[in-house]
């Protein structure tokens, strides 16, 4: 008995250990299940790791959601304002997030605060009109980001700042009229973005000069589609090079791309973009945007020139090789003549000539992918003495050009102005019209009397005046009534102007008969 009852203590005990270890195990059970709750809401439907609370007409996302869900989708609901609260459970695991087809029209910044591990956010189809910075800092992993069918019209310079690994964004459906070049160069450009969608905007130019110098791996995914542009030949070239080399963006959506002229400004009448040249732009334009693209390279013999392969696959394992316009095989690590060809596409020409002109073929290869891209560019390659003694010739004949014409306009100036003077000829022909109207005309001259006292003659002197009386010339027709004859002419004599030395009352009077003189019948 006695054995019996210390045997139950120690059973007891033994008990009481077990019991210890078990209430343990239950504190910490209730403490895991406390912090990962594990109820569905009657608004939503949970399938595992994926919960769907579409069209409840939900204002914030429930609190009572299962933090070890991947993906949650509220759209279609009535939430407005996204702020710090609207989320109000962190969710670490969380990284797909729908919330379309609300009406959210501003974002706060901290709104993303309790869902830090996102790579997809959907916040499409909302009345967003601005994106202030930084509204998207939290997510640093954020890899998809859709915006489309809003309302934006600006976009701050810093509002996509920190999202480094971004690589899809849509913004197409907006109301936006500049390109956002900020998100290509600049402090927080998003080196990793090869997707960019900012079509059917309010976009009419684009910066191509500064945009041509983007990768290729970023360029080949700009879609442009749908914009208002205005029509404008390196728009054009731009257009054109990428359709060349087979980008996504203007193959897939060809017709979609349109212009307006100038004197259209309300858009009556679009014109084709992308269909045989119907700007009619010129050779020389579409050339010189091409080599501002890097399609075309110049060159003088002599030079060295390095040439990039701008592939859109750029991936760790990407082998380059070149084809010569020779159809010569450039491989890296094996130099050829005066070509080099670095690892990662580059190629290298020392000391061009004249027959390395021509077109070269960049062929990009990665095996792990399985992708493979060509990339044509034309090396051109000039001698400049020959250039040079060809401006000279261009420069001496335009010279003598111009020193013809100036040579002829000082001659015929000479011709106009430097003639001698037609005083003789003048004098000839007053003479003889004199002497044709003595035969028809009284001529009355006052002469200086000889008599006349020393003084008065000084005052008169050079004094003449000359009257011309009309001749009556009877014709049966005209019943005697008086005309002149047509070729004669009121001649009158010049009066010398001399310094009067004397008042009116001592100048020369003349003497003439008022009586007409009638020729004889």
């Amino acid at each position: 008995m006695s054995l019996n009852w210390r045997t139950i203590p120690t059973r007891l005990g033994v008990f009481k250990v077990n019991c210890k270890r078990l209430a343990c195990l239950l504190v910490f059970t209730v403490s895991v299940c406390g912090s990962a709750p594990g109820m569905c809401p009657t608004a939503c439907i949970c399938a595992s790791d994926i919960i769907s609370c579409t069209n409840k007409n939900l204002t914030r996302v429930p609190g009572n959601l299962y933090k070890s869900m991947k993906r949650l989708d509220v759209s279609y609901n009535r939430i407005g304002l996204l702020e710090p609260e609207w989320v109000p459970v962190l969710f670490e695991k969380l990284d797909t997030l729908i919330v379309n087809h609300n009406s959210i029209s501003s974002i706060i910044t901290g709104s993303f605060s309790t869902t830090p591990n996102l790579k997809y956010l959907d916040l499409s189809s909302n009345s967003l009109k601005t994106l202030g910075s930084p509204v998207f800092q939290e997510l640093k992993a954020l890899e998809v980001l859709l915006l489309y069918n809003n309302q934006i019209t600006q976009i701050d310079t810093l509002a996509f700042g920190g999202l480094y690994n971004l690589q899809k964004l849509y913004l197409s459906y907006n109301l936006l009229s500049h390109f956002p070049l900020d998100l290509y160069f600049g402090k927080h450009k998003l080196t990793d973005l090869v997707l960019l969608d900012i079509s059917f905007n309010h976009i009419q130019s684009v910066p191509i000069q500064r945009l041509s110098s983007a990768p290729a791996k970023q360029l080949s995914g700009i879609y442009l589609h749908g914009n208002p542009f205005s029509c404008d030949c390196v728009l054009y070239s731009m257009l054109i090079f990428w359709y060349q080399r087979h980008f996504s963006s203007v193959v897939d959506f060809k017709n979609e791309y349109s212009c307006l002229l100038q004197s259209d400004p309300k858009g009556d009448n679009k014109l084709p973009l992308l269909h045989d040249n119907f700007l009619n732009c010129s050779e020389s334009t579409v050339n010189s945007s091409f080599q501002a693209f890097g399609f075309i390279h110049d060159a003088q013999v002599g030079d060295r020139l390095i040439v990039h392969c701008d592939s859109r696959i750029s991936d760790a394992g990407t082998h380059f090789v070149w084809v010569s316009p020779d159809n010569i095989l450039l491989e890296p690590d094996r130099e050829t003549n005066n070509f080099k060809v670095f690892p990662n596409g580059s190629l290298e020409i020392t000391d061009a000539q004249l027959e390395n002109s021509g077109l070269y073929s960049c062929i990009a290869i990665n095996k792990k992918r399985l992708l493979n891209e060509t990339i044509e560019v034309r090396i051109n390659v000039s001698n400049f003495t020959v250039n040079r003694s060809h401006a000279h010739e261009a420069f001496n004949t335009a010279f003598t050009t111009l020193a013809a014409c100036v040579a002829s306009i000082i001659l015929v100036l000479l011709y106009l102005y430097l003639t001698p003077c037609p005083c003789q000829c003048k004098a000839k022909k007053k003479k003889r019209k004199l002497n044709q109207s003595s035969a028809h005309s009284s001529i009355l001259n006052s002469t200086m009397p000889q008599e006349l006292p020393a003084d008065e003659k000084k005052a008169s002197t050079g004094k003449r005046v000359a009257f011309l009386e009309p001749v009556h010339e009877p014709k049966q027709s005209q019943n005697g009534k008086v005309k002149l004859f047509p070729n004669d002419s009121v001649i009158t004599e010049s009066i010398l102007k001399t310094t009067r030395t004397k008042s009116d009352s001592d100048s020369v009077n003349s003497v003439f008969s008022d009586t007409p003189f009638m020729p004889p019948t």
